[in-house]
């Protein structure tokens, strides 16, 4: 099922291109940490899949909204290895890869003991590897399909650019919660 985002396309300030080059040039350098006075921290992360949203949260208050792609079956809760859902619950971001198959990721710490037991019960294996992270760094199809699919094999996708300012805008240990 196809899915068409509104997009309005605006020039970036010179204040948003410096903020980029900045990020990258530490990203390229392999840092995984930045910290940056100007940027607020989440301290937690909410997903909506139904709205295909991420929403950055300080205090209770989402302070900066991104637009996601999901697992090309996006629909109930992630059941096993190879399902191609996104998991759906609480969890953590637990580890920054700067070196991956995506501009940027970052782990969430699927699967927690319910998604074990829950896997062990149906006597499949739950899976793994769920991450938030950019496009592929070798794109196999074009611009347009990532930009309105569900495309991932579970993980939350989002633009390059949104993967910067979440990069910069989370922790490591940072809670995330995955709602359908």
């Amino acid at each position: 099922m196809s899915r068409r985002r509104n997009r309005i396309l605006r020039w970036p300030t010179a204040r948003a291109w410096c903020r980029g080059l900045f990020a990258l040039y530490f990203v390229l350098l392999g840092q995984d940490t930045v910290y940056a006075g100007e940027f607020p921290v989440a301290d937690q992360v909410l997903i909506k899949k139904a709205e295909r949203k991420l929403h950055l949260i300080k205090d209770g208050v989402a302070f900066r909204t991104f637009d996601i792609a999901l697992g090309i079956r996006p629909v109930g809760e992630k059941e096993q290895e190879g399902d191609f859902k996104t998991p759906e619950g609480q969890y953590i971001l637990d580890m920054r890869n700067s070196h991956s198959e995506f501009f940027l990721s970052i782990h969430v710490s699927y699967p927690n003991f319910l998604d074990i037991r829950s896997a062990r019960a149906k006597g499949v294996e739950p899976g793994g590897a769920i991450m938030i992270h950019g496009q592929p760094n070798s794109p196999s199809r074009s611009e347009a399909y990532y930009d309105t699919q569900d495309w991932t094999n579970g993980c939350i996708a989002v633009s390059n650019s949104d993967m910067i300012d979440i990069w910069l805008m989370t922790a490591n240990n940072t809670p995330i919660e995955i709602r359908p």
